[in-house]
Parts: C-alpha cells; sequence; structure tokens
C-alpha cells in the first residue's frame, strides 16, 4: 500500500521520536510511506485565522505537490494540526468555488494547482486500524503489552471536525482504544481522552495552559495508568515536556510518560526501543517499559531536554512584557 507521506514540522525536529516509529511500524506492515517533495510547514492552528487567503495558499501547495506525485492518491499526515489543516483546506475548496478559484491563482504563481477532492487525506491512526486492520496488527504481536495500563489521548484535533462523515465518535471515539488492547495492554477508561491539551497555550497564558495540561495528567493518574498513549506531536509536547512546570505550579507530583501510538506498536512486534525513538522522552518511559521487560536506551538528561530547548519558555501573563 502506497501514500504521500507529510511528516510536518514538529517530525523533522520535537517530534522525531514519532517519525521514527512511524517509519518503523509501515516497514513492518508494508505501507510505503512516500514523502512529499518540497513540503512546506502547515501554518498551525494560528495562521488560518490571521491571514485566510495566505494559508490555503500554504496548505494549498502540499496538496498540489502531492497530487503532482507520480502513483499518489491518498495523502497520510501522523500530526493532527497538520492533517486537520490539509483536510480542512482540501474540503473546503471543494465547497466554495471563490476560495478555490482565490487558491489555485496563487499556486500558479509557482507552476502550481490543485483539484479539491483528488487526495484522500488520512491521518496515520486510521490508516493503520482501518487499512492495515487491527486483526493484520494483532497477529504480529510478539512482545504483548501485557501488564501496562494505558490511557488513550486522542487530543482536540484528530476527530473535530468530522468532515466528509468518518464515522469516529467526536467525543468519545474508541479506534485507538482497540488498536491498544489489541497489543495486549490494558486500556484504563480516559474520559478526558478528546479535551484540548492548550496547544500553543503554553506561550501565551501560564494559567489557562498548565490547568488544561493539570487537568490531563491528573485524570490519567487517578486511573492509575502507567502512560499516555497520543497521536498528535502537540499533545504529546505539552504534556511531557512541561509536566514538570506543572508539578512546580501545583505541588503536584506527576511522572507520567507520553508516548507516540507508533512507539507501542512497535513494542509489541518485538522491535528495539532505541529504533523507535525512545529515550527522547523528557519523562523517562523506563518505570513503564520495565513491566514488559523492555529496555529503554540510557540517555543523559541534558540529552532528554535537547529537543525541547534547555531551558523550557515560561507563558506570559497577560500585560507582561
Amino acid at each position: 500500500m502506497r501514500y504521500g507521506y507529510y511528516p510536518g514540522c514538529s517530525l523533522t525536529h520535537s517530534a522525531a521520536a514519532y517519525d521514527l516509529s512511524a517509519r518503523a511500524v509501515a516497514g513492518a506492515f508494508a505501507l510505503e510511506l512516500d514523502e512529499i517533495h518540497d513540503w512546506n510547514c502547515c501554518g498551525a492552528t494560528e495562521y488560518i485565522t490571521i491571514h485566510k487567503s495566505a494559508a490555503y495558499a500554504l496548505v494549498g501547495r502540499n496538496l498540489a505537490l502531492a497530487e503532482a506525485q507520480d502513483g499518489i492518491d491518498q495523502l497520510v499526515a501522523p500530526c493532527s494540526a497538520c492533517y486537520l489543516n490539509l483536510r480542512k483546506v482540501d474540503h473546503n475548496l471543494g465547497l466554495y468555488p471563490e476560495l478555490e478559484e482565490h487558491t489555485n491563482a496563487a499556486l500558479a504563481a509557482g507552476g502550481l494547482h490543485y483539484d479539491p477532492g483528488s487526495l484522500r487525506i488520512r491521518h496515520l491512526l486510521d490508516v493503520v486500524v482501518d487499512d492495515v486492520g487491527l486483526e493484520a496488527v494483532a497477529a504480529k504481536v510478539t512482545r504483548p503489552l501485557a501488564g501496562l495500563r494505558l490511557a488513550p489521548y486522542y487530543g482536540c484535533l484528530l476527530v473535530r471536525p468530522s468532515l466528509n462523515g468518518d464515522g469516529a465518535d467526536t467525543e468519545y471515539p474508541t479506534h485507538l482504544d482497540r488498536l491498544l488492547r489489541k497489543l495486549g495492554a490494558e486500556v484504563v477508561d480516559y474520559p478526558l481522552k478528546t479535551h484540548c491539551c492548550g496547544g500553543h497555550m503554553t506561550q501565551i497564558s501560564a494559567d489557562t495552559a498548565y490547568e488544561l495540561i493539570r487537568r490531563l495528567l491528573d485524570c490519567a493518574q487517578q486511573y492509575q495508568a502507567d502512560a499516555i498513549v497520543t497521536a498528535c506531536p502537540m499533545c504529546q509536547l505539552n504534556l511531557d515536556a512541561y509536566q514538570s512546570q506543572v508539578n512546580r505550579r501545583f505541588g503536584t507530583d506527576f511522572h507520567l510518560p507520553v508516548l507516540y501510538f507508533t512507539q507501542m506498536i512497535g513494542l509489541a512486534l518485538g522491535m528495539v526501543p532505541a529504533a523507535l525513538g525512545f529515550g527522547q522522552e523528557i519523562v523517562p518511559a523506563e518505570p513503564a517499559l520495565a513491566k514488559i521487560g523492555a529496555a529503554v536506551p540510557e540517555t543523559e538528561p541534558a540529552s532528554r531536554h535537547k529537543r525541547a530547548g534547555a531551558e523550557l519558555p515560561m507563558p506570559r501573563r497577560r500585560g507582561e512584557d
């Protein structure tokens, strides 16, 4: 099975473990991820609210590049924000002829054109669950995740909005839950699974951002989860990198590793943790993975923080310089 692959900015830097594990898992299931040539940033979640026409051209360029790549009719994005932007632009260009006209006029300056609907936009989780299939995943498990209690965290973007009728429950989806069970893990009932992690609020409002993160961590801890498993690099970054700040602010003692679903698949398939990016997380995964006899490569504390910066930026309060 061949797909266009749009890694997005996060997977080339802060979420390198996600890209590494995604490619490793894809290889195990003969999924050919053909990276889009010369792709650019999708604009994240903010740009479309700042300059709509420019944002549509920015995302449209990636769609046009994918459409022009030989043999590509499906485009896969592991990042939930990238997935949403790509899908929303494709969907809206098909709905609004004037928007399509303006976007393609901008693309024409670079010799590009995009026909809305020519690509099927997919999230990597959807590809694994629906195209590979849960039974096919289960058949390859050699190191079941038995003994691990995992909290499946979808975040607020993955299933919202449900464009073109995906069928996933926007309030309480279960496809990640079912996947983790097939890997042998014990999946905890995680009622906040689609609540927002705050996104880039960590750079805007400490009070808002840290409270959103605290609630998610506290819920997972109350359900005695060994780790939180996500499909979004922004969610992973917020819950992992800002966990120590949340502990200082609220006097809590959270030590919950936040891992990618692709890493969990790779572990269950018997892959070496280092090949899946383990050791790059900030909150160590060792205590959780010790339960299944998987050794995480030794990593110096400084290198754990390298991907997020030696000192994480502290949000400013309103009115501060």
